[in-house]
């Protein structure tokens, strides 16, 4: 049986266009406002949404997204709570993937078993991992496909011909190409390496390939969207939320609005790219 995220890839290749998958950290800054955002992104022009998982050593990550991370912790955010958004998001919502992403330590903790079925009980369509190697597979990686999820997997500039394979064993629903080396919220992708390294991975798999890191406005959105699958765009939403906070770092009412507009002007970008 096909995943929400596969329907929603295949249903916008019939459309002939890319995705937008929006990344939000879950929980910032605090859990009404947060679920606010979430339930607005799909209206606003978000195909997948992916929901951060907040974690004390976010190591992959920029200032921007490690800023979200201790702004929803501070807030008391927890992975429960996390789970319960997704719940909440669900009772409107049936359609739009939710992908959680993350690192590992908070899975552990809460134990890979009640995790996924909890995780599946909410309405969770699947999980990127950034710190779980192919080579700890057995760890979460197996189990979660075993339960219906799809895992998505990073691939980098640096994902030789030799490591490509070995990182595109497990991965389904799309692979998540992260297009340059370095933390997120860095320099804006070269759309012309973008396309060249898309088609270098898709020589090795039939998943649609989704691009992300330094993706900030609609131009970028648009160049990324003729060469791939779907835009990924994460640090500017979360600097659209810190942006719209007030003095002591509170949501104030334009807050959801402050990440909607961005997403609505991104989403433009990659639906003037037509796909035959």
């Amino acid at each position: 049986m096909s995943t929400r995220i596969e329907k929603r890839f295949a249903a916008l290749k019939a459309e002939g266009r890319a995705a937008l998958v929006t990344f939000v950290t879950a929980g910032d800054p605090d859990a009404e406002t947060s679920l606010a955002i979430v339930k607005a992104l799909p209206g606003a022009g978000a195909d997948v949404i992916e929901l951060g998982m907040p974690f004390t050593d976010p190591m992959a990550d920029g200032p921007a997204v490690q800023a979200a991370g201790l702004r929803a912790l501070n807030a008391g955010q927890t992975m429960r709570k996390t789970l319960g958004l997704v719940r909440e998001f669900r009772k409107d919502d049936d359609a739009t993937p939710i992908v959680l992403m993350g690192y590992y330590n908070p899975i552990y903790i809460y134990g890979v078993d009640k995790f996924l079925a909890d995780a599946k009980a909410a309405g969770v369509d699947g999980f990127i991992v950034v710190d779980l190697p192919t080579e700890e597979d057995d760890e979460f990686c197996l189990p979660a496909l075993k339960a219906g999820f799809n895992f998505i997997r990073l691939a980098t500039p640096t994902s030789d011909e030799k490591r490509l394979p070995v990182i595109l064993k497990n991965t389904s629903g799309f692979v998540y190409y992260v297009s340059i080396t370095g933390i997120t919220g860095a320099a804006a992708p070269d759309p012309a390496r973008v396309k060249e390294a898309v088609a270098r991975i898709k020589r090795h798999t039939n998943l649609p390939v989704a691009v992300g890191f330094g993706v900030k406005t609609a131009e970028h959105a648009r160049a990324i969207a003729e060469g791939a699958d779907g835009v990924v765009v994460g640090s500017v939403l979360v600097d659209a939320v810190r942006q719209s906070l007030d003095e002591p770092g509170k949501a104030i009412g334009a807050t959801v609005k402050a990440v909607t507009d961005v997403v609505t002007e991104l989403a433009k970008g990659v639906r003037s790219v037509r796909k035959t």
